[in-house]
């Protein structure tokens, strides 16, 4: 597993007033700094030490999200009513169910 395949993002927070690196697979974790190239550098260093420590202690490491597999199946549920706006949008346009919630979770 490499290090750098780990989804990592700088923003800023405006409650600390400074840039915040995090880590996706790892949510509990974060790094401030005022610049936000050390923020980076600052998060991807907590996740090495992280990830150093969970494998002295035996724990399982997560896996990137980038280096997963995905089916492009899942299940969602919603209201009855819900369904029935659905499958009455998909009709009137003349596709599937399927088709009409993946444009719909695309955007």
């Amino acid at each position: 597993m490499n290090l750098n395949h780990y989804t990592y993002r700088v923003t800023w927070s405006e409650e600390d007033q400074e840039h915040i690196g995090l880590c996706a697979e790892f949510p509990s974790l974060s790094w401030l700094d005022a610049d936000p190239a050390e923020a980076l550098r600052g998060i991807m260093r907590v996740v090495a030490e992280t990830v150093d420590d969970m494998r002295t202690r035996g724990e399982r490491v997560p896996e990137p999200l980038a280096e997963r597999s995905y089916s492009g199946h899942f299940a969602v549920r919603v209201p009855p009513m819900v369904h029935r706006k659905l499958a009455l949008e998909a009709a009137e346009k003349g596709i599937s169910m399927n088709r009409l919630a993946s444009a719909k979770l695309a955007l």
